[in-house]
């Protein structure tokens, strides 16, 4: 899944253990989260998307757009 991590923690000057730090993940999480490797669960997914003050989707792109004529 594609994301906006590393570029919004770039913003925040965070390293990958402080943003660990601060979402009680190891930095190697963060790491494999901003790369692709690993796709954070839900309640993770929320913890981000409150840290950064944003909604889930505007950090995460699960590449479906669905069905616009619906």
């Amino acid at each position: 899944m594609k994301n906006k991590l590393k570029v919004l923690r770039a913003m925040n000057d965070w390293s990958q253990a402080e943003l660990g730090q601060q979402l009680d993940v190891s930095r190697q999480a963060i790491n494999a989260i901003e790369t692709g490797k690993y796709d954070p669960s839900l309640p993770l997914a929320f913890k981000i998307a409150r840290l950064f003050g944003m909604p889930i989707e505007e950090i995460f792109d699960d590449g479906f757009e669905g069905d616009k004529n619906a």
